[in-house]
Formats: C-alpha cells, sequence, structure tokens
C-alpha cells in the first residue's frame, strides 16, 4: 500500500501552483480598472447640462444652496443642489419653477 509520503513530492508543487493561481486572480480582481467601490469626485459643469432641469436660484455657498433645497423639500417641491462652473446653483423641474420661486420669494 502506498503512504501519503511517496507521492509528497507531487502534491507539494500542485499545492504552491493551486496557492499561486488563487493568488494571481485575486490580485486581477482586486486592481482591475473601471470598477471602483470609491465615489468619484464631483466634476462641475455649465447649467445647460443638466437636462430638463431649470435654474431656479443662484446661492452664494453650498449651506445656503442647502438651505434652499430643504425649504422646497418642505414644500414638496424635489430640486438639485448643482456644482456649475459658476457656482452653486438650484435646479428644479420646469413645472416646478414657478412654485419654488413663490416659496423662495424670488421675483
Amino acid at each position: 500500500m502506498l503512504s501519503w509520503g511517496s507521492y509528497s513530492y507531487v502534491f507539494g508543487p500542485l499545492a504552491v501552483a493551486l496557492l499561486m493561481l488563487i493568488l494571481i486572480a485575486l490580485l486581477k480582481w482586486t486592481f482591475r480598472r473601471g470598477t471602483s467601490l470609491v465615489e468619484k469626485p464631483i466634476k462641475s459643469s455649465t447649467s445647460d447640462n443638466y437636462g430638463a432641469l431649470v435654474k431656479v436660484t443662484k446661492p452664494v455657498s453650498f449651506i445656503d444652496g442647502e438651505m434652499f433645497k430643504q425649504q422646497l423639500a418642505d414644500a414638496g417641491i424635489r430640486s438639485t443642489l448643482a456644482l456649475t462652473v459658476d457656482g452653486p446653483e438650484l435646479m428644479v423641474w420646469p413645472k416646478d419653477l414657478i412654485k419654488a420661486k413663490q416659496v423662495l420669494v424670488i421675483k
């Protein structure tokens, strides 16, 4: 009867090869491009690159913009605070523009 010791010269290199294949697969998966779980930084754009959204106001800072956005949310209006090349802009859908201006008291 054969014992484990007589085939150890075969199983040792096979075990090392298997571990190397697993390590290679893990490293390829870890360092592949295009599927990062880290959020990409926001890129500034012009205000006409936001599709159907229209500008309601241009707040002085992001803090003011978030306060305006909260006022609109309290009134039931969905809004977006967009980072544009000209600074932050508060945007809404065209059908909500008049109501948003009334809520924010903009003439």
